[in-house]
């Protein structure tokens, strides 16, 4: 299979409605992950490039797209929405390629990624101030206005680019402001096509630009002057690098960053229910989420049943050709990520975790030309073993006993991450209890990693700031202004 997108000629970076090479005219190449094969080389945009993308989008900003109504932004939302539906098809082949997701899981993101689109068209036109009684002396009328923070540089990971490119462009779009999007070197093409149906859509010249290359330039975007905001998806260690380039004008931020989930399984749960659930929160993407449930607690009366049936529904699970239909898990992002994942397979070995599942590279027949990991589960974890408190992204699943509701609320509660948790239990009491005093972003009772446009997403601690989804997520992109008149 062959997207009509991957046509044999070079992807240009996406600058103020066109497609234009680096101005070094330097080039990377994408490898699919899948066979180590080319796919295309891509521009690769330094700081140069970025100043040029930053630019049309003020330029956007401050021109026809300050124009429209919001009525007028619906209405190019919702076109883009028709336009992603017909072509989501090669959207979701290129991030099979690209990235390596199962075809089976990337075709079923159609319903998210049009419905993003369209929920946010639906709040283009709910943006509103207020007015406020006051007792201010004297007679005064007073209101706020909610405009646009104004150019965003957005910089998003590999492990959804189609999904996270649509997620960071559809608050902009509601909002009224620009964006300058870096997507992640590793899966750059479906982000370049969604830029080009953008421009079908009615889009303005400039308001979505789309620049591709290394860290370089996302760290010139971060830091730029001309940028408004920066919205970033990544690990933690890099979401600090960002806050620290985007002091220099104090740059407004939204931050989703690394996790290291607990999933936690009471001895009362629906054990049927429960053992596909908190296996796919983890083997799900190859475990490539930051909201995986990687730390597995269960509760000590089933424990060992449990992980047993845990690891004999992992051995079901198909890994192989992500453009085979009946694959479930497909290879790891590249050949630094299979050698990061291999290294605390290792690791679990050396401090006394024992593999029942997995735990190593899968090489046979075609599999051996690609990056893959057989989906593993480890039992006999303990807190302090860094498989249990650092993110592999992979798919590793560390499996804890635990006794008493608030003993394994404490130690699922003691980590620097706070993204998303989960909880199995018949008892609502239980559920109740345990969701209101755990500090993450997102609290998945009776399943996991659901996700709706309308339900806002983020994370506690070291797991970043702000929300994306619902509400919330479109006011991290407006400002407030309060205009006070005296009267008479």
């Amino acid at each position: 299979m062959q997207p009509a997108f991957l046509d044999g000629k070079a992807k240009g970076l996406f600058i103020d409605g066109r497609s234009c090479p680096a101005l070094s005219g330097k080039t990377f190449d994408t490898v699919s992950p899948r066979n180590g094969e080319v796919l295309a080389p891509v521009a690769q945009a330094a700081r140069e490039d970025v100043d040029l993308a930053v630019a049309a989008a003020r330029r956007a900003l401050e021109g026809e797209w300050s124009r429209f109504k919001p009525f007028d932004r619906q209405a190019v939302m919702l076109k883009l929405a028709d336009l992603v539906e017909r072509h989501y098809d090669e959207l979701a082949l290129l991030d099979t390629l690209d990235m390596g997701g199962p075809i089976a899981r990337t075709t079923l993101g159609r319903r998210r990624a049009v419905g993003l689109l369209r929920y946010y068209a639906g709040l283009a036109t709910t943006i509103q101030g207020d007015t406020i009684p006051n007792s201010a002396p004297g007679e005064h009328f007073c209101y706020t206005l909610k405009e646009p923070v104004g150019v965003v540089g957005a910089i998003n990971p590999w492990n959804g680019p189609i999904g996270l490119a649509i997620w960071k462009l559809c608050p902009v779009l509601a909002s009224g402001c620009t964006l300058v999007l870096k997507p992640a070197e590793q899966a750059p093409l479906s982000p370049l096509l969604l830029a080009e149906l953008a421009m079908e859509a009615g889009l303005p010249a400039g308001v979505f630009n789309v620049i591709t290359g290394f860290g370089d330039a996302g760290a010139a975007l971060a830091e730029h002057a001309g940028v408004d905001k920066i919205a970033f998806t990544g690990s933690t260690e890099v979401g600090q690098k960002i806050v620290r380039a985007a002091a220099g004008n104090m740059k407004r931020m939204s931050m989703e960053l690394g996790g290291k989930s607990p999933d936690i399984v009471f001895a009362d749960a629906d054990l049927d229910a429960a053992v596909p659930g908190a296996a796919m929160a983890v083997f799900q993407n190859s475990g490539q989420i930051c909201s995986a449930g990687t730390r597995l607690f269960v509760q000590r009366p089933v424990y060992e049943d449990f992980v047993q049936r845990v690891a004999a529904f992992a051995k079901t699970l198909k890994v192989g050709d992500p453009l085979d239909p009946a694959t479930q898990l497909g290879p790891v992002v590249s050949a630094e990520q299979l050698q990061r994942i291999s290294g605390y397979l290792q690791l679990g070995r050396e401090q006394g975790a024992r593999a029942v599942a997995g735990g190593q590279r899968l090489t046979e027949g075609a599999l051996a030309r690609g990056y893959f990991v057989a989906p593993t589960v480890f039992a006999d974890v303990r807190d302090d073993m860094r498989i249990a408190r650092e993110e592999i992204f992979g798919p590793v699943l560390s499996a804890l006993p635990f006794d008493t509701l608030d003993e394994v609320v404490t130690r699922a509660n003691d980590s620097s991450y706070g993204l998303g948790s989960g909880v199995w239990s018949r008892s609502v009491d239980t559920i109740h209890r345990v969701a209101q005093r755990l500090r993450t972003g997102t609290v998945w009772a009776n399943c996991y990693q659901v996700m709706d446009p309308a339900i806002p997403f983020g994370g506690y601690k070291m797991s970043g700031f702000g929300r994306e989804s619902g509400i919330e997520h479109v006011r991290e992109y407006v400002q407030t202004k309060a205009v006070v008149l005296k009267l008479g």
